[in-house]
């Protein structure tokens, strides 16, 4: 006889009458008793979080929910105008557009942390961070989550991102080094930039023990939600039609 066939999962499994999702019964053990973001950060982590990483963890998806007008929330808008019948269309063209500008940044920020601390000797942070900064300097690379097209002196949620890790005992070398960051880029840059909220986000998944390599998915986690508000929004009060007509109608032909 032919070997049965098995694929092995620690996610989800069902039978007739049951579901189980991650060792629990879905419906008697998690359902009105794991919120959705601890499920999240369980289903990645393989481990169930304690609740200060759970408060740490929600408070990233908020801060990368929703921005008002970026070119993701434009994307999705102007998608549902033109294919309203595919809401599923809508939201893949906003997710699309997280990339090294938008979104993608957390993941990139963490994973420039990640490879300075690997590569660091010693715990002086203020020492690692002048090391790194003077070399993507030289390298004329730019440093992830440094500076901000909008908060031209602080981003708002890195100070409560940083306050939030202090107080549930989860604040870590990624987040110390991003902040050794904001303290010494000056002398290497000969000007003060803000530590941006995407980069703080991604300094505080990596203190959590998440995969660096995920992080940009945590990110598209969060901003689904926030793209779904605007697409709620374009059906109350449309604004993409206008925002296709003043593009269209001020298109000039240059050959």
């Amino acid at each position: 006889m032919a070997e049965e066939l098995s694929f092995p999962t620690g996610l989800g499994t069902s039978t007739e009458d049951s579901i189980s999702l991650l060792g629990q019964d879905l419906a008697a053990g998690l359902m009105g008793k794991v919120g959705f973001g601890e499920l999240a950060f369980w289903l990645v982590a393989g481990r169930r979080p304690s609740s200060g990483e759970v408060r740490l963890f929600e408070a990233v998806l908020v801060a990368l929910a929703d921005h008002g007008f970026t070119p993701t929330a434009i994307a999705a808008r102007l998608t549902y105008l033109s294919a309203p019948d595919s809401l599923q269309g809508a939201l893949a063209a906003g997710l699309l557009g997280g990339g090294s500008r938008f979104l993608g940044v957390t993941e990139d920020c963490a994973r420039f942390l990640a490879d300075t601390l690997a590569a660091a000797e010693g715990d002086d942070y203020d020492a690692i961070a002048l090391d790194a900064v003077t070399a993507a300097r030289a390298e004329k690379r730019i440093i992830p989550g440094l500076g901000h097209p909008v908060h031209k002196v602080q981003d708002p949620r890195t100070p409560v991102l940083v306050r939030i890790a202090t107080e549930e005992g989860v604040y870590g070398p990624h987040l110390r080094l991003f902040e050794a960051i904001g303290r010494v880029h000056p002398q290497v840059l000969n000007r003060k930039l803000p530590l941006n909220g995407a980069g703080v986000c991604g300094a505080a998944l990596a203190d959590l023990g998440l995969p660096v390599d995920l992080l940009r998915g945590f990110a598209l986690l969060a901003r689904a939600a926030g793209l779904l508000g605007q697409i709620a929004e374009e059906r109350r009060r449309p604004v993409a039609n206008q925002i296709y007509l003043a593009v269209d109608r001020n298109a000039v032909y240059e050959p």
